[in-house]
C-alpha cells in the first residue's frame, strides 16, 4: 500500500489449468445485483457536483484496510498476548460497524509470512516479534468468523512478492522459503523480493496465498499496488538471469515484466475459481495507469510513477480481460491537485471499467486528513466528504475503501466523521464482494 512518502514520490519523483472466467461471468454465478448504469458522458462540472450534496447516494462498498506490515495498524506492537491481539482485532471490527462500513480488508501475508497456520510459510513476525513463532491462536480464522458475525465482509489482503523490509536473509525464520531458495530472491532498495520472472516463484506464491482461500470462507482475495517494486534512483532490479532464461521472446524487458505480472494475475484468477468458486478477486493499484504524455489513452496527469511503466502492472488490461472482479485504485490526492487531480483520475477509472463488469471502488487517503505535512486541502475536514460527493454523482462508482484502520480509529481531523454523517446515513448491507 502506498504510504504518504510513496505517494509524494509518485507525483514529483522521476499455474493452474484452464482459463479464468471473466468478471461478468463470475458476477453472474454469484447472482450479484445488476451493475448500475454508467453515468452520462456529459457529467456536470465538479464544483456544481460538490455543491449539490449526495445524501441519497447508496454506496455498496464501504471498506477499510487493516495493515499488519511493521505493525502499522494491528497488532499495535509485536509480542502482545493472544488475548490482547484478539481484543485489538475485535475493536477494529467493532469500529468498522460503528462507522457504518461493511467490509474489512485485512493484510494476512505482509512479508511472505502468514497470519494463519500455513504449511508454506512461517507465522508472521508482526504477531510475536519472532517470525515463525506460533502466536497461540488463529488470527485469520478469527477475523473471518468475527467479521461475518458483525455483517462485515472479510477480504484477505496478500502481498505476492515482498519478502522483507531488509536484505539480510539470516534475519528470516530458518524455515523461510527465501532462505531455502536464495536463488528466488532479489535485493533492491534495501528490501528483499521474490523474482517475478521465475515460474517456480509465481507458482509458489499462488500456492501460499490460495492455502488461505482453501481453509477459510474469505469474501475476496485482495492485492495492493506492489508487484515489481517502486523505482529506486540509481538502482536496477537484478533480474538479468531470469530474463536471459525466460525472456527471449520479449526484446523489451518491460514487456516481459508486464507479461510476468499478467501471468500471476490470470493464473491466480483461474485458481481461485478452482479452489473456492464465488470468492472475488480485487486489486488496489497505484492511482495512475499511464500519463497521457506517455500514452494518449492515459490520464491527464503528470505523475512521477505509473503502474504500467514502473511497476510493470497493466491494470487496465486486467480489467478488460475480466481477470479481476473489482479494482480499487488508490486516488490519494486532493481535488484540484495540479499534477494528479482526484476528479480527473476518478473519471479515467470510470471509463476504464465501463462495460466490463468490473466494479470500481476508490481507495481514499484518510491518513492524509489533518496531517500537517500535507497541503492545505487536507487540513479541511470536508475534503474527504467532497470525494464521496463527486462519486455520488457518478453511479458507476461502487464505493470506497479508507486507508487505514489506525486513522479510522483516530479520525484526527474529523474527516471520516464528516464523510459518514454526509453520506452513510444508515448501516450498509454487505456488498456481496
Amino acid at each position: 500500500m502506498t504510504t504518504a512518502t510513496g505517494a509524494a514520490f509518485a507525483v514529483v519523483g522521476p499455474g493452474g489449468s484452464g482459463v479464468a472466467a471473466t468478471a461478468a461471468e463470475r458476477a453472474g454465478r454469484r447472482e450479484r445485483e445488476p451493475e448500475p448504469p454508467s453515468a452520462p458522458e456529459t457529467d456536470t462540472e465538479t464544483e456544481k457536483e460538490l455543491r449539490s450534496g449526495s445524501s441519497a447516494a447508496d454506496f455498496r462498498f464501504r471498506g477499510m484496510w487493516v495493515a499488519t506490515v511493521a505493525n502499522r495498524d494491528w497488532p499495535s506492537r509485536p509480542g502482545l498476548t493472544a488475548g490482547a491481539q484478539r481484543a485489538e482485532l475485535l475493536a477494529h471490527l467493532d469500529r468498522a460497524v460503528e462507522r457504518r462500513l461493511n467490509a474489512v480488508v485485512l493484510q494476512v501475508r505482509p512479508t511472505a509470512d502468514a497470519l494463519w497456520p500455513s504449511p508454506y510459510e512461517p507465522w508472521a513476525q508482526c504477531l510475536t516479534g519472532t517470525q515463525g513463532r506460533d502466536p497461540g491462536w488463529d488470527p485469520l480464522g478469527t477475523a473471518v468468523a468475527e467479521a461475518h458475525a458483525r455483517g462485515l465482509e472479510l477480504h484477505a489482503w496478500f502481498n505476492p512478492y515482498r519478502v522483507a523490509n531488509h536484505t539480510d536473509p539470516t534475519r528470516l525464520a530458518a524455515s523461510h522459503p527465501a532462505r531455502l531458495h536464495p536463488e528466488w530472491t532479489v535485493s533492491y532498495g534495501g528490501k528483499l523480493y521474490y523474482d517475478p520472472g521465475l515460474p517456480e516463484v509465481r507458482r509458489f506464491v499462488q500456492d501460499a496465498m490460495l492455502d488461505a482461500v482453501r481453509r477459510y470462507p474469505v469474501d475476496a482475495v485482495h492485492w495492493d499496488d506492489y508487484f515489481y517494486p517502486y523505482p529506486v534512483a540509481g538502482e536496477s532490479f537484478a533480474d538479468d538471469a531470469s530474463h536471459a532464461r525466460y525472456g527471449a521472446d520479449f526484446p523489451d524487458r518491460g514487456d516481459w515484466r508486464r507479461h510476468n505480472t499478467d501471468l500471476l494475475v490470470s493464473e491466480t484468477a483461474a485458481r481461485i475459481e478452482e479452489v473456492r468458486p464465488g470468492v472475488a478477486f480485487g486489486v488496489s493499484p497505484f492511482g495512475v495507469w499511464r500519463n497521457a504524455a506517455d500514452d494518449p489513452e492515459g490520464s491527464d496527469t503528470r505523475a512521477g510513477v505509473a503502474t504500467y511503466d514502473d511497476l510493470y502492472a497493466d491494470t487496465r488490461k486486467w480489467i478488460r480481460e475480466g481477470w479481476i472482479d473489482h479494482v480499487v485504485p488508490q486516488l490519494y490526492w486532493h481535488i484540484g491537485h495540479p499534477a494528479t487531480d482526484y476528479a480527473t483520475l476518478l473519471d479515467w477509472w470510470r471509463a476504464a471499467v465501463r462495460g466490463t463488469g468490473v466494479a470500481l471502488r476508490v481507495g481514499e487517503a484518510l491518513y492524509k486528513a489533518g496531517d500537517p505535512a500535507q497541503p492545505a486541502p487536507w487540513q479541511d475536514p470536508r475534503e474527504l466528504s467532497r470525494h464521496l460527493a463527486l462519486a455520488a454523482g457518478r453511479p458507476d462508482v461502487d464505493g470506497h475503501c479508507f486507508f487505514a484502520a489506525r486513522e479510522v480509529a483516530e479520525d484526527r481531523a474529523g474527516a471520516l466523521a464528516a464523510a459518514v454523517a454526509d453520506h452513510y446515513g444508515a448501516r450498509a448491507r454487505p456488498p456481496r464482494h
